[in-house]
């Protein structure tokens, strides 16, 4: 059996849940798993490639099933993992370990004293596209500021 790659993982946090986006595109025979114990366990085919990764998580989740959420895209599988108990993780894994394909996800990332001004208790998890702009006037848009005006032009 030929050796497995890891995926690039991008990690994000709120008090109550962890975000995992892994990026494989075009994933088939997709196999996650959560263990109360915090352990999680992927694994899928790209490519004609295994790809897979376990991890040890900094604390206790909740058992898969009851608030584990996995989307899964074309290019990425997102998945929303509740945490057992309520508070802010000092990182991702048990281990001090530094791993290189574990990054943090800043699209999704919110410090803890912001936790409140982003869009609370949603269950809409997977739709960060509008999330902290401040404006819904444009379905879908992309708020992007100007420019000119914040140069002073």
């Amino acid at each position: 059996m030929a050796c497995s790659r890891q995926p690039e993982v991008l990690w994000a946090q709120r008090s109550e849940k962890i975000y995992l986006t892994i990026s494989l595109p075009d994933a088939k025979e997709i196999v996650l798993k959560t263990e109360p114990k915090g352990l999680v366990t992927f694994s899928a085919v790209a490519n004609g490639e295994p790809f897979s990764f376990t991890l040890e998580l900094f604390d206790s989740v909740l058992p898969e099933g009851s608030k584990t959420k996995t989307k899964m895209g074309l290019r990425n599988i997102i998945c929303s993992i509740q945490k057992e108990k309520k508070g802010w993780w000092k990182r991702l894994l048990k281990s001090e370990e530094k791993h290189p394909y574990i990054k943090v996800d800043w699209n999704k990332w919110c410090d803890e004293d912001e936790e409140s001004e982003v869009s609370g208790d949603s269950d809409d998890d997977f739709d960060g596209a509008n999330e902290g702009d401040g404006s819904d006037d444009n379905d879908g848009m992309l708020y992007l500021p100007d420019l000119e005006k914040l140069r002073g032009k």
